[in-house]
């Protein structure tokens, strides 16, 4: 049986004057998930988290947060706490005043509150800080203590707005994990907001892609990645990003060729319309090496980067193409490369409407 719904969105409009900042947004969490919103910026995502706290009146629609309909309830009635990218901590209070806040604010007895911050502490490895100031913690500290003024109001949900934007790569990679093992724990329902596609995808149960105010796709992580509904998701999932080259399908509908020069013609998983004008989508990590004489594609090589685990190779031409190879490769600048594809593989956009085909 599936969870309960935590979280319900029908038909949620936000209009700011004559700008439509939300399209019609339908989104169900169930209780328990870790739901990512993603895109560029201006795509909304903001918004919605916004919408969600309370901080932002929708237009329209209904919001539901653990069955009751949220429209016109104030954020502080909302009961859900929210992580911001910029920490808003008290730089006057200490760590464990800054934690206690909330509850003091309920007349929660000091004793009280002093253990709950205690155990909070314990569960973000704070216990040995309580006494510090903001000022004297690291950025990966002081969003630990946002977390845990978020943690100890024990909230329906838990809403993220960019909270690793601020730090280092480093702790960025050791922050996800820390968020995401503590999502585990608390068995909490979490929201997302992020621009980085890799955070979304290694955080995430579910993934949200937002363009322009509507949701242009969504579902698990590797559904996205293997499926992509449209040209924008498939160049937005995945790192490096999908390579794109126009083509058309051949005249017996299960094969297309690509607009490179000396490009061998592409069989297709599955029968398209002959003639037709098509984007093709090729992963830099499923393009394969191999002798020129065996190749789709012959081009030159204009850049070679390693990493000693992956090496990045990049063709001249237009457009140009990258390719991910595992290791270290022979491969130089200024040489030709054999690159060959498997039809399944192969992902399919129609030029015009950009959507899978």
């Amino acid at each position: 049986m599936s969870a309960q719904p935590q979280i319900e969105l029908v038909g949620i409009d936000k209009h700011y004057g004559a700008f439509h900042a939300l399209k019609d947004i339908n989104l169900t969490i169930p209780k328990g998930q870790f739901v990512a919103l993603v895109g560029p910026s201006g795509c909304g995502k903001s918004t919605l988290l916004r919408s969600l706290a309370g901080l932002e009146t929708i237009s329209g629609g209904t919001m539901k947060i653990a069955g009751e309909v949220m429209n016109g309830v104030p954020p502080r009635k909302r009961d859900v706490a929210m992580v911001f990218q910029s920490y808003a901590l008290y730089p006057h209070m200490t760590v464990e005043q800054n934690l206690t806040y909330s509850l003091r604010l309920k007349h929660v007895p000091r004793e009280e509150a002093k253990r709950a911050a205690e155990e909070v502490a314990k569960t973000i490895g704070l216990q040995n800080l309580m006494h510090r100031y903001p000022r004297e913690l690291s950025g990966g500290q002081r969003q630990r203590v946002a977390m845990g003024r978020a943690i100890i109001r024990s909230p329906k949900a838990f809403l993220f707005d960019e909270p690793l934007s601020n730090l280092d790569a480093a702790l960025r990679v050791h922050m996800r994990k820390e968020i995401r093992a503590l999502h585990d724990r608390l068995g909490a329902t979490s929201v997302y907001v992020t621009h980085d596609q890799i955070e979304a995808m290694t955080m995430a149960d579910h993934v949200v892609v937002m363009r322009d105010g509507v949701i242009e796709q969504q579902g698990s992580p590797l559904s996205l990645y293997d499926t992509p509904a449209s040209r924008f998701v498939a160049g937005f999932i995945g790192s490096p990003a999908m390579n794109f080259v126009p083509g058309s399908v051949d005249a017996d509908g299960t094969s297309v060729t690509l607009d490179l020069p000396g490009a061998k013609r592409l069989a297709l998983s599955g029968r398209r319309d002959p003639g037709r004008k098509v984007v093709v989508g090729l992963r830099p990590e499923h393009l394969e090496v191999v002798d020129i004489a065996e190749a789709h594609l012959v081009l030159p090589v204009t850049v070679v980067e390693s990493t000693g685990s992956l090496t990045y190779v990049t063709t001249g031409g237009t457009p140009e193409l990258t390719v991910v190879i595992t290791g270290r490769s022979t491969v130089q600048a200024g040489s030709d490369i054999g690159l060959a594809i498997a039809p399944e593989r192969l992902h399919v956009f129609d030029a015009e409407t950009e959507k899978a085909i």
